[in-house]
């Protein structure tokens, strides 16, 4: 209270008002140190990003930003792994192809695809087309253009890359590019334990890189992840043009767009393309 007669003199502390204030100020950054860290903005699982994903695996494996209309596609590119088909090039000699024709046939017994199944199973590790030719191409573009069976490409995609991807970004605090490059990854390499896997991958990077989760930079993670990735690369022939990392990834990550923002512009195999 203001005194009338002139100034008030100063008000004597009580010691146990200056523990309560000292207290206090002590608790305030214990608080702030406990709060969970937020997750990365843009994740690629949001709507505009997955497009953005699908669009640029698609310029690499199909020359075209028009991934939809890779349902029916069906061919084999020469790189020992049989037949590669659909909307990430699922392959007759990996077992996803397997995987995708069971779970079509499970909700639509007597498909078209159906009657190959003993030969899929028979081809997984190998380039062969035994018990697939001449007819498979043709009922699987045929089969294509059933709605359900590009669901369960969809759900396929997802299951066995998209979603992996995103969530072991998301553990390394990664964001939207960074889940990006795994998915990637995990398209043309698969999960597996072998050296040019993604988890063998990772793992290279993880020899002398620190993920953001873990307190590391994340461009400087990013940048040796892609360098192990292009390692991986170059030890298969049918892989050993590295532009969708060099000329599209890479690009990318020079220029900061860690969330894959628009507008994007790259180029594979020497061609442009640009999400505007």
């Amino acid at each position: 209270m203001h005194d009338s007669r002139g100034a008030a003199p100063p008000a004597r502390t009580s010691r146990r008002a200056v523990l309560t204030l000292v207290a206090a100020l002590a608790c305030t950054p214990l608080l702030r140190a406990v709060s969970a860290p937020a997750a990365p903005v843009n994740g690629l699982d949001e709507p505009g990003k997955k497009e953005i994903a699908m669009r640029l695996v698609s310029s690499a494996e199909n020359s075209t930003l028009d991934w939809r209309a890779q349902y029916p596609y069906i061919e084999d590119i020469g790189d020992g792994r049989g037949y590669t088909a659909g909307i990430v090039g699922f392959c007759s000699g990996t077992g996803d192809m397997l995987d995708l024709v069971e779970r079509y046939t499970v909700r639509r017994p007597g498909n078209a695809l159906a009657r190959y199944l003993p030969a899929l199973h028979r081809v997984v590790g190998t380039g062969s087309h035994q018990g697939l030719d001449p007819s498979f191409p043709e009922d699987w573009r045929r089969t294509a253009r059933e709605p359900l069976f590009r669901r369960a490409q969809d759900e396929e995609r997802d299951r066995l890359y998209f979603d992996p991807a995103v969530r072991q970004g998301r553990a390394d605090g990664l964001g939207a590019l960074g889940q990006f490059a795994y998915f990637d990854a995990l398209v043309i390499h698969g999960e597996g334990g072998e050296r040019t896997g993604f988890r063998a991958i990772r793992r290279r990077a993880l020899r002398t890189a620190v993920p953001p989760a873990s307190g590391g930079d994340e461009v400087a993670y990013l940048d040796t992840f892609l360098d192990a990735r292009v390692w991986a690369m170059k030890q298969e022939k049918a892989h050993g043009d590295t532009s969708r990392v060099d000329t599209a990834q890479r690009v990318f990550l020079r220029r900061g767009n860690l969330d894959l923002d628009p507008p994007l512009e790259w180029k594979v195999y020497g061609d442009g393309y640009r999400i505007g």
